[in-house]
Parts: structure tokens; sequence; C-alpha cells
């Protein structure tokens, strides 16, 4: 959430930002006028206050002097309920003024590009596009040949947008998993938490999906407990209404869940295969940082994710979003796109966000760089570390051979029992 001092003062920086994002700036003229609504019934109260006080003032004086004070006290008191009065339209101008804040979308950094996803910047790749003498296969084909991966039984049990693995492309499922955690925990520092898989509308609120991303969360009927639709709800809300103390900085945390999204992109696209589904796998990288160290700790977040494709010998590309591209809560986003050779595209397999105070303002969370001073909101980063279901789909494809198996990637094998390949011996 903004600072509502800064929509407040400077009403023309939100609105460049709207504009630049893409967004109707319309919803700041309500906020503007709900707020000088606002002043205004304060400046009533203040000055009903003034009145009182003179009043009470003018009552202690007159009754030192033995003078009759039934007037004043009446006036006093219908002062009081005048005040009373005014009280619960402030509180609920102020609720209306909150609900707007609550829908207005992050600063982004001014090293961010401006525009739709054409101005998306490409700022380096990694690794080559591999070479076949064969038609590469979509990652489904190849799963569902091998008879490792039902689309069909996923539906019967669950419907549309779901897979069953099987055998060594389940095992395969968990071996990114571990190998994921593992890299991050043992090699960037990571510290590995198990959070709960069900999330309060407290914690959704404080990461931003809630208000604005309601439709596209899971809610479990009768509870205030929505399926969590990534790791970084729980491990940011870790710290929601708390202050950290001087030494506690930076925070670095990483957790695996299973995660689930009832928006599946845009219709009609990528509606075969893993790419889009309303439940996925996911290694999720937190940070919290003071103000001044939070981008740099995002191009650190950023080439620990890399490293994951690195280690897999994926080839990659890193693209910085414009601001009309990334999202709701972020102030600056990295996507890493991986190449699938069966449709001939990259596709995102992680997005690596820096959010500056905008999380830790919804949810509370502030910092002390020293014993006794002032409090202060710190910056919250996320990235996924990565997408496990897209990372399989990676491997399937660059990793296919002529005859329909898999070549299980080196860094791999110890994960899978020393296999090689999946399916037919390359």
């Amino acid at each position: 959430m903004l600072d509502l001092k800064l929509v407040r003062d400077r009403p023309e920086l939100v609105r460049k930002m709207l504009e630049g994002r893409g967004q109707d700036p319309g919803v700041l003229e309500g906020f503007v006028e709900l707020d000088l609504k606002r002043r205004n019934l304060l400046k009533t109260v203040e000055e009903l206050k003034a009145q009182r006080n003179a009043a009470s003032d003018k009552v202690a004086e007159l009754k030192k002097r033995g003078e009759k004070v039934d007037d004043l006290i009446a006036q006093n008191r219908e002062l009081s309920q005048r005040i009373k009065q005014i009280d619960p339209e402030v509180a609920k101008v102020e609720e209306e003024e909150t609900k707007i804040l609550s829908i207005i979308p992050n600063i982004f950094d001014e090293s961010v590009p401006v525009g739709d996803e054409s101005q998306n910047k490409t700022v380096r790749e990694w690794g080559k596009v591999p070479g076949f003498d064969f038609e590469p296969k979509n990652h489904f084909e190849l799963g569902e040949a091998l008879g490792l991966m039902d689309f069909a039984r996923a539906s019967k049990i669950s419907g549309s947008r779901f897979v069953v693995l099987r055998g060594a492309l389940s095992r395969l499922n968990r071996a990114l998993i571990d190998f994921m955690l593992d890299l991050h925990v043992g090699e960037h520092g990571y510290g590995e938490v198990w959070p709960p898989a069900l999330i309060n509308s407290q914690s959704m609120f404080g990461t931003g999906q809630l208000p604005k991303f309601a439709a596209e969360g899971f809610k479990l009927e009768n509870f205030d407990l929505w399926l969590a639709p990534t790791a970084e709800v729980p491990l940011t809300n870790l710290y929601r209404d708390e202050t950290l103390e001087p030494g506690d900085l930076p925070v670095s945390v990483t957790a695996y869940t299973p995660c689930f999204r009832a928006e599946a992109g845009a219709a009609g696209r990528d509606t075969r295969g893993m790419i889009r589904m309303h439940q996925f796998d996911k290694v999720e990288l937190v940070k919290v940082t003071r103000p001044e160290d939070s981008m740099a700790a995002l191009e650190t977040l950023t080439g620990d994710a890399e490293r994951v494709l690195q280690k897999l010998n994926l080839h990659y590309r890193v693209v910085l979003l414009s601001s009309g591209d990334m999202g709701f809560s972020s102030a600056k986003t990295y996507d890493l796109e991986v190449w699938l050779p069966g449709p001939g595209v990259y596709r995102e397999i992680s997005s690596c966000s820096c959010f500056t105070d905008f999380q830790a303002r919804r949810a509370n969370i502030r910092f002390r760089r020293e014993k006794g001073a002032k409090l202060e909101f710190a910056h919250t980063l996320n990235g996924s570390g990565l997408a496990v279901g897209r990372t399989m789909v990676a491997i399937l494809e660059n990793y296919q051979n002529a005859d329909g198996s898999i070549t299980v990637p080196e860094a791999l094998r110890p994960y899978m029992g020393g296999l090689t390949a999946i399916g037919v011996a390359p």
C-alpha cells in the first residue's frame, strides 16, 4: 500500500504511475475528493472541540464567581453531541480512503521501462538454444507417450488444468523440489521454512493478493482461509505486525508449497500441458531488507534463481518488465524466461520482484536501525526459485531424444537414484 501522505501530497506522481501502468487514474479523483471531505470534517471537529474547551474554561471561571452556568453546560453538551455525530462520518470516509488505497498499485522504479509488454527489455541471456536432428515434441506429447503424464484421469478426478504424474516423472518432480531447496539453503544461504498452505485473508491482504485479485484465488467455504497462491504469502507474513531489531536484517528464507490459482492466464492460451495449471508446485525465495539495500538484493535474488537454470544447463533470458506488464505490488521485476523447443518459444519460469515498502505497509513489517531508533518500514522481495512444473516442462523438451526418452540432467541424478534417462535408454 502506498503511503497516505504520498498520495495526498504528490497526486501527480501517483497519476503518472497509473498512466505508466496503463490504468485509469480516475480512481485518484475519488481519493482526492474523499481526502478533502475528511480534512473538512476534521477541521470542523477541531473547531467544535476548541469551542467546547473555551466553554469549559468559561464554566470554571463563572463557577468561581458563583454565577449561573446552566446555559454554558447545555452548550457544551450540544457541542459534544455534534462531535460524536461527526466521528462516525470521519471513520467512514477513512474506510473509503483505505479501500481506494488498497487497489492502487505500487510506484515503479525509475529504471523500469514505461509502456506495455512491447517495452520489456532483455538484459541478458545464458546458454544456447539446443539443436536437434529431429522435430522436437511438446512436453505433453513426450509425457503421455511415456505413460507418465495423465491429464485424462486428472480431469476425471478434479477437472481441467490438473495432471497426474507417475513413476519417474513423479520422482523427477520431487527431485526438483529437493534440488532447489538444497541449492538455496546450502549455497545461497536461505533459511528453509515449511509453512502452512492455508492462508487467512489478512495475510493475503498483506502481500497484495486481496482485495484486487480475490477472483484468482481458491477460498475455503465457511472459513477465512485461502489455498496458498504462492509461498510468497506465508513467508512474507511470517513478519507481519512485527518489528525487526538491529541485526535481524537482511532476512532470506525459502520454502516449497503447492500453489493454487483459479485464474489460468489468457483464454485459449496454453490450454494443453503443464504451463497453466490450477495446482502447481513452486520453491519460493523471499527477502526482507533495509530500504537502501533492496535493489541490490533484487539482483542477488534474481541471480539465485538463475543458478538453478544454469546448473540444469537450460537456456534462458532475463527480461526487465515494463511498467504496464509487471505485478500490482512490484516496483521492479525481472522475469526469467526459459527456452521450450517444442513450441519454439520462451516461457516465464520465475518472476523476481522488489516491492519496496509497499507490502511492508500493508503487513506492518517494520525495523529499527539501532536500539531506541525510530521505526521504519522494511522492504520486501520475492522470486520463484523456481516454478517446479515449468522446470520439468523445460527438462522434458530440452533433454528429449529422438526415441522419445528423456536424459536426466546430471545435477538431478543423485536425486533420482542415479537414473540417467527416463524411458528408453538414450
